[in-house]
């Protein structure tokens, strides 16, 4: 949750972006966050936010949860000398969270891409309703959901993966620097702020880079039915991604908006990760290195 709401303005922009808003699509990064501004309030960087604190308690929670339950789980199965188990963990955690919340993921990005007078939806109960009742009932919550899977096994894995293996190298290799002494943990040690934040930062740069064209893909087939110049891009997984390679090519638009995703990417996992770790000292939990 304070990851989320510490990104919601580049959230929403970058959702701008990759659906092509005819409001936004020809600004940048900083040029649409100004407009938003002044063509609708400032806290309209915010908007669809609501959902996604109700979307990102459970979500969260059940990510977290299951990763420790499937690393220890996969830790037993595979031993010690390998550490696919970290990605494993982290790949079936990312997708039991998708699972649970993707309803709440669809509604959050039609709230978000409404503009100032041009509003479909009022609320979360609303948008959830209308998308049941007019597009399909419980299949069109979930259109985007393929694209999501497949993209939430490399990012969640690669996530989490990079994340301890990163801790592990701070702990082993420079531990005056990085680290803080703390005797209940396995090590003895636990990663300072910087170091966290660190860690978590790069790690979301490098699952980012990897999944980012699915990302596109689920959100233009989110949104594919609020305006009928855009059906076309509900039609499924492949066919959208063709549709999309043709029309706008790779960097303009499989890619488009990568470089706001790093600018929200990084902090975000940067953020996530930290207040994680920081949690679980608080609840004097072992935080230290398990690798």
């Amino acid at each position: 949750m304070c990851s989320k709401t510490t990104v919601a303005p580049l959230d929403r922009i970058k959702i701008l972006l990759q659906a092509h808003s005819k409001h936004y699509k020809h600004l940048g990064v900083f040029a649409g966050l100004n407009e938003i501004v002044q063509r609708e309030t400032f806290f309209a960087l915010w908007k669809g936010n609501g959902a996604q604190m109700v979307r990102i308690f459970p979500y969260a929670a059940t990510q977290f949860t299951t990763f420790e339950i499937y690393r220890k789980y996969l830790g037993t199965l595979l031993g010690n000398r390998t550490q696919i188990d970290k990605f494993l963990a982290g790949s079936g955690a990312g997708v039991t969270a998708v699972m649970l919340t993707y309803p709440l993921d669809t509604i959050r990005a039609r709230l978000a891409f409404q503009v100032r007078g041009e509003h479909v939806y009022t609320g979360i109960f609303h948008t959830g309703a209308s998308i049941f009742k007019e597009e399909g009932g419980l299949r069109a919550l979930y259109r985007g959901f393929i694209p999501t899977i497949c993209g939430m096994i490399p990012y969640a894995g690669l996530s989490f993966y990079s994340f301890a293996k990163l801790k592990f190298l701070c702990m082993t290799y420079a531990p005056n620097y990085l680290c803080n002494k703390c005797n209940r943990n396995t090590g003895g040690l636990v990663l300072t702020l910087p170091a966290k934040l660190l860690c978590g930062g790069f790690a979301g740069a490098v699952a980012q880079s990897i999944s980012y064209p699915l990302d596109v893909t689920r959100r233009r087939m989110q949104l594919a039915m609020m305006n009928t110049d855009t059906h076309k891009f509900g039609s499924g997984m492949v066919a959208t991604m063709k549709l999309i390679y043709l029309e706008n090519g790779i960097v303009k638009g499989l890619y488009r908006g990568m470089s706001i995703n790093y600018l929200r990417a990084i902090p975000m996992v940067a953020v996530s990760f930290s207040t994680y770790e920081l949690m679980k000292q608080m609840f004097d939990l072992d935080t230290g290195m398990k690798l």
